[in-house]
């Protein structure tokens, strides 16, 4: 008898499954929100956009926070065994430098509204400390700092979407249906 596929054997939780779609949607749709908002006018709209845009970022941590921890505590299913060491390898990294990224990326934002002298204020509720003394020419620098990291995140999510396709549809191994369990193969 065969033993089953290990990917089989340990797929993702159900929990993993959620935290990573909630986390990518809500990645998608800050960066969309930031990168919209900057581009208005000062107005009242652009103030309440920011607003969301920090509360998203606030969100979105925490939920980082928790996929992390549960990926920690559960670890994630093996690479296919035919899968080349240098695939694995690049895998491993661009994982590393996403959660390394989703989990900077907020703190930029906070760092850079603290010198900017702007508050947060978690859902118009909570105010969150101001981890900076007002500075607006570190605010600046930080902004510039917020942004690259952004583009950097998107341009590592580009390439682990096109990875996840490429596995799909030229290796045809369950790679994606570990996170998309209704195409998996039978």
């Amino acid at each position: 008898m065969v033993p089953p596929h290990p990917l089989h054997r340990s797929p993702y939780t159900r929990t993993a499954i959620s935290l990573h779609w909630l986390v990518g949607l809500g990645l998608v749709g800050t960066f969309a929100l930031g990168f919209y908002m900057t581009g208005m006018p000062f107005s009242p709209a652009k103030l309440q956009y920011f607003s969301w845009h920090k509360w998203a970022g606030v969100t979105l941590w925490l939920l980082i926070v928790a996929r992390l921890s549960w990926r920690l505590a559960k670890g994630a299913p093996a690479a296919p065994a035919g899968m080349p060491g240098w695939q694995r390898a690049a895998s491993e990294w661009t994982h590393r430098l996403l959660y390394l990224l989703m989990l900077t990326i907020p703190v930029s934002g906070w760092l850079m509204s603290s010198a900017k002298g702007v508050p947060t204020i978690y859902f118009g509720v909570l105010p969150l400390p101001d981890l900076l003394a007002r500075d607006n020419e570190l605010g600046n620098s930080l902004a510039s700092l917020h942004l690259a990291l952004n583009y950097g995140m998107a341009g590592l999510v580009v390439l682990h979407v096109a990875a996840a396709l490429k596995h799909h549809v030229i290796d045809r191994d369950e790679v994606l249906a570990r996170m998309l369990p209704f195409l998996r193969r039978t």
